[in-house]
């Protein structure tokens, strides 16, 4: 490594990822009067360091260059909400720095995935045609929540738009059916966000199927996993994760959950185990530790980590609340699950357990208070930030200690939360349903650096990549970029 750019850096090892990119990056400044040759070498050698310290597991699975500088799946390159390359507007409006704004047809809560050119989005369609066979929703037994079992059939549709113009560049149907339940009326049947490893897409519409291409939209596989029977029809969401050409699928409902895990270039299982859980919706989180590949589960009975490759447990911890729905996030050697549905935990479990830890003082945090049911925390540079319940209430630990840092103080303009909140550029995004997203300083007190509205009720949660932020609502995909 050149001593000229790091010799002068004491314990940089010491520093989180996101610390490192600064410094990298202002080494980088303080060297511009540098020759153009020299200067070239240099950059080099610090962004293959960057993306070295970026595999160290600080951020959970370490992400290739490529997917750093995208948003290849649900919670971003790094499973935390935060993109160390993006750099979105701070302000916008339904007339002030929107790129494009195209109507998608179908409901879908799934985030957008971003790659390269392209923005992937899924779509469940009603297409109104009804089976003659199954029941009129008028004539079900009343059930919880009002919720009603479908007679028509939806169309499962996988978009391809241009990221420059919004323009549709492809579309495939996967398949045509009659969902076999009905869902939450805040949930929808394409609730699951898609991923990719920059080879091939993988669209996850829960019972509906499992659908695998490429790019250019050439289908390659297809699996049915079965049916899910979720306590009170409430409907799935958990999305895929992929790791090492293995892709990671969990199913917590109450009539049998399981951990399967696919093999992403033929789709075929590897390895499955059913679980003991009732309903969950957290996406699971992978991590490599001391030589193991862990894959972490946080679901309404306990933490489980489990061997990517053996489907072994490898360890497992009580203590969340039913139907945990936020993902788990790494922060160096531990693990952070949180849950608030009925009552609030949020623990964190060092990757070096073994067995069941439950009650042995092998926890290193627990709180109590302040957590979020649907949304998922953004981890930053060692804070941990997340609002409580769903409302926009805002608390800010710190990650390493627990320490509460910032409690429940009130959002401005947001009263009600599903998506997910999202960071880059040192700015944290929080979008409620009103359509309001508040840009947060990544500060240990509140503090409001724009605030910005748009016509349209939000669930799913933002993606971001580049100059661009991408929302969807109930009805459009806005793209946000000067």
């Amino acid at each position: 490594m050149c001593g000229a750019c790091f010799g002068s850096i004491p314990h940089i090892s010491d520093l989180c990822c996101a610390k490192k990119q600064r410094v990298i990056l202002s080494v980088v400044h303080t060297n511009s009067g540098a020759p153009r040759n020299s200067m070239k070498n240099h950059l080099a050698v610090i962004l293959s360091t960057f993306f070295v310290f970026t595999s160290t597991g600080l951020f959970g699975q370490a992400p290739t260059k490529s997917q750093a500088q995208n948003w290849h799946q649900w919670r971003g390159p790094y499973s935390t909400g935060v993109s160390l390359t993006a750099n979105p507007p701070t302000d916008w409006s339904e007339v002030k720095n929107i790129k494009w704004k195209v109507e998608i047809d179908g409901t879908g809560r799934s985030t957008p995935i971003i790659w390269e050119d392209s923005v992937y989005i899924l779509t469940a369609i009603n297409t109104k045609v009804v089976d003659p066979d199954k029941p009129r929703p008028e004539d079900q037994p009343m059930r919880v929540f009002g919720i009603k079992h479908p007679n028509t059939f939806y169309d499962f549709f996988v978009l391809c738009l241009d990221r420059e113009t919004g323009k549709e560049k492809w579309r495939q149907k996967t398949i045509r059916k009659v969902p076999h339940e009905g869902h939450h009326g805040d949930n929808d049947f394409a609730s699951a966000s898609p991923a990719t490893d920059g080879k091939r897409l993988y669209c996850w519409f829960g019972s509906a199927g499992f659908y695998c291409f490429d790019l250019n939209a050439k289908a390659l596989w297809k699996r049915d996993l079965g049916l899910a029977h979720m306590g009170a029809s409430l409907g799935e969401g958990c999305s895929p994760t992929l790791h090492d050409d293995k892709i990671v699928i969990v199913r917590d409902h109450q009539r049998q959950s399981s951990i399967e895990v696919l093999d992403a270039e033929s789709g075929q299982t590897i390895w499955k185990s059913n679980r003991e859980e009732g309903n969950a919706w957290a996406t699971p989180v992978v991590i490599k530790h001391s030589g193991r590949t862990q894959v972490i589960t946080a679901a309404s009975n306990r933490i489980r980590s489990y061997d990517l490759y053996s489907g072994e447990i490898i360890w497992e911890c009580g203590g969340l609340t039913g139907n945990v729905t936020p993902c788990p996030v790494i922060q160096g050697n531990n693990v952070i699950c949180m849950s608030g549905y009925k009552g609030h935990s949020v623990m964190s479990v060092p990757l070096s357990s073994k067995g069941d830890i439950t009650d042995s003082g092998v926890v290193a945090w627990k709180q109590t208070r302040g957590t979020p049911y649907v949304p998922s925390p953004v981890l930053y540079d060692g804070l941990l930030f997340f609002n409580q319940s769903n409302s926009g209430i805002w608390t800010c630990l710190d990650a390493n200690s627990g320490d509460t840092l910032m409690d429940r103080t009130r959002l401005p303009g947001i009263a009600n939360i599903y998506s997910s909140p999202v960071a880059a550029a040192d700015r944290i995004y929080v979008t409620g349903r009103n359509g309001q997203t508040l840009v947060l300083g990544k500060s240990k007190q509140l503090n409001v650096i724009a605030s910005n509205k748009l016509e349209e009720i939000f669930d799913a949660s933002p993606a971001i990549a580049g100059s661009q932020l991408f929302l969807r609502g109930h009805k459009h995909l806005y793209c946000i970029a000067k």
